[in-house]
Order: C-alpha cells, then structure tokens, then sequence
C-alpha cells in the first residue's frame, strides 16, 4: 500500500521534496497557509494550516484525517517548522523529532545551553533584556559581537556589530532591531568568531551520523550589508584540509546526537575558528536555499531528500547510500538588484546558456518593488552551476550572475 506523506510547507524552495516524494511513490498531503503555495500543484492533497503554530496544525490535519485520511510519515524542508513535525508526530504516533529537540532547535539560547552542557564548542554567548546592557558588553568585551533574536529564522534580526567601528549602529537601534523579529521578545548576544564558515547537513540513523553535506558558505557582501549579515551562497567541496573537514564533520554529527536526533536530519552553521570548529546553531529540519535537494546530490551523488523522506516514513536507508561517490564543484550565487522599483529583467536566458549552469531562478518581476537586503528573504534570484572543480563552478555561476541585469528606479 502506498504510503502518505505529510509535507509541513508548501513553498517553492519545497516543492523539489514534494516532487522526490512523489517520484519515490508516496502519497503527499502539503500543507501550508497560503491557499496559492507552489508546492500544492505537485501535491496530491492540500491542507491550509499555519506551518509555525503546532496546534493549528494539528487542528487542519485533524479535519483532513476525519475524512478517511492516515499519515505514515512526516517532515518540513526549507521550512524552519520541527516543533510542528513534532507535533504532528506526536499526535498521530509517527517517527520525528521529539518535542523537547524541536524546542531546543528553534530557541537559539536553549540550544547554546544545551551544547554548553554537553561539552561542544560554541562562541561565547548571554541573553541580554536592554540596549544598555547591549552598550555595557561592548565596552567589557571590546570584540565584534552578533546579536540576534532567540527565535527567529533566515537571518532576520541579525546584526554584527563591530566594537568601535565607524558604522557602528547605535545599540538601541540593534537591540529594537533585534528584539522586534523574535516572536517571545527574547534577544542574545554572542561572539562573533572569525575563520571559515561551512553549512553541514547530514543525518542520524540508528545513534550515529553521517553527514555528506559540506559547503563552505560565501560572505563576500558582510561590508555592503553591514551591519545585516546575508550569506551569498556558497561553493562545494570545501577549499578546507581534509583533516580540518573531518573534524568539522565529526562536531555537526555530535551537535546533532547532543539535542536529540536520533532518526532524521540536521543542519550544521558551523565555523572553524583559529583551526578549532566551533558549533554556531543546528537545525533539526531539511534546509532551504536547495543546499540539501541540488547542491548536495549534484556535488557527491547522495539522493539527501529521499534519504530525509524514507528516514521520515520510517525507514532505515544503508551507510552507503548515505556515503558521497564523488567529489563534482558547485557553486551557488544569489541576486541582489538595487533597491527600488523593477523596471527590466535583461541577460536570464545568456546567463542559461553559460557552461555548467543548472538552474537561473528570477525571483521578481517587472513592477515589483526591491527592499533594502535585509535577511535571506530578500534574495531576488539564484544562480546554480556544476563543474569538475570547485573553482570553475564559481567561475561559471559568477560569470552567469553578471549577465542578469535587474534594473531599478
């Protein structure tokens, strides 16, 4: 019998998981609040339910199970939604994250307390109630700090502040800043290391991880943003010694058991600090920014969302199938036009034609208005383009990002 799939979030950088889903013959149920997500065309069923809040979720589903409906799995991808999976786990007896991992991957100071306790390598990091208090840690610490909400997600809120610099926001604008993105009011500080940051994304299965997924991440923009921080994509393999990769490997796998994953994903910000890996957070979901559904199988040939949808339904995939066979370059940049209003879209199908290059995704439109880049969100575009190095995918997907000319006005 076909098994049924419950898919939280049905936006466009989930519909490639609804799509594997459906390939690998599960029956999928998305859902999410937007009646017109792009994810529910690929679905079978569609379910409008708030995918942040577990009881509403609970609640939709609910309805659509009294109609003869029965889930055999559950999951979220590009969507930083586990406390509801867990909850809806709970509730129909499937296999996810517990509850208590799903807090402590959505609440930032309770993860940091959490791998504090358990011996992982962290940044220093407190919770802070004023702009005052904010002011007092940089004059005592006198170092480059981040601060940022407890509970939010793709990037909003976060600010690097850099002690004394001349652009230096004032801490009350930071902390309000800051304070204003977390749903609870609740806002941290932590040190701001320097050193190569990397995405990991990897699995548990049976107590151990594995963890195919490794990208060094590309800040190239920290000064035109300042003081936001917004990553511009990534390339992979790592430009990382082997012996540095592995370590790095080993601190997201051991991140990863300390909060509780014992079948399923996680999803690694890590960074490697004076030759030492340090843990930034950890999610216990799917990523977006298709890291886990092209840039991971493109680089090592490792199918990371079926895996994810068959550890989801309950099954226990190989060691091997969770081994990369290979090493290919890929690189990812995003777009980000002037602020203001779109007045033409020009060089999309050029850049389609470069050599190497997968995807051109255009996030925007004649007409619409472009906000100052902010948070993630605020991307207009992506390139994605695959080569037998690292170094010429970059080329190739840089060379791409130059011929798309998003003009404003």
């Amino acid at each position: 019998m076909k098994k049924t799939l419950i898919m939280i979030g049905a936006g466009l950088e989930t519909v490639p998981a609804i799509q594997r889903a459906v390939e690998l013959g599960a029956h999928v149920v998305a859902m999410d609040l937007n009646p017109h997500a792009p994810g529910f065309k690929y679905a079978h069923e569609s379910v409008i339910g708030c995918v942040y809040t577990p009881d509403k979720a609970v609640a939709a589903l609910n309805e659509w199970a009294a109609k003869g409906g029965r889930p055999d799995g559950v999951m979220c991808a590009a969507v930083d939604a586990p406390h509801t999976v867990a909850a809806v786990a709970d509730h129909f007896g499937l296999k996810a994250v517990s509850r208590e991992t799903a807090a402590l991957a959505t609440d930032k100071l309770a993860m940091k307390d959490r791998f504090r306790e358990a011996g992982i390598p962290i940044p220093w990091y407190r919770e802070i109630f004023s702009a005052a208090e904010f002011y007092e840690l940089l004059q005592e610490r006198q170092e480059t700090l981040v601060i940022k909400p407890v509970d939010s997600r793709g990037a909003r809120g976060v600010l690097r502040v850099v002690h004394r610099a001349a652009n230096m926001p004032s801490p009350e604008w930071a902390f309000e800043h800051s304070r204003k993105e977390s749903p609870t009011g609740r806002v941290m500080v932590e040190s701001y290391l320097d050193g190569p940051q990397i995405s990991t994304e990897g699995f548990v299965v049976e107590g151990k991880a594995y963890t195919p997924g490794f990208s060094d991440r590309n800040y190239e923009f920290l000064e035109r943003f300042a003081p936001h921080i917004i990553e511009n994509g990534g390339q992979l393999p790592s430009f990382l010694p082997a012996e540095t990769s592995q370590a790095v490997k080993e601190l997201s796998g051991r991140a990863a058991i300390a909060l509780g994953i014992e079948h399923g994903v996680a999803k690694g910000d890590m960074v490697v600090h004076k030759g030492k890996p340090y843990v930034i957070e950890m999610a216990a979901r799917l990523s977006g920014g298709y890291f886990c559904s092209h840039e991971i199988p493109w680089n090592t040939g490792v199918d990371f969302v079926g895996i994810a949808i068959r550890l989801a339904l309950g099954e226990t995939p190989s060691p091997d199938e969770m081994t990369p066979k290979f090493q290919k370059g890929v690189a990812q940049r995003y777009l980000f036009p002037d602020k203001g209003r779109v007045v033409s879209i020009n060089g999309v199908e050029e850049a389609r034609k470069i050599e190497g290059i997968r995807m051109v995704e255009i996030r925007t439109e004649i007409g619409a208005e472009i906000s100052a880049a902010t948070s993630h969100p605020a991307r207009s575009g992506v390139v994605m383009g695959v080569a037998e190095t690292m170094e010429k995918a970059v080329e190739n997907v840089e060379k791409a990002v130059k011929c798309i000319r998003i003009i404003t006005e």
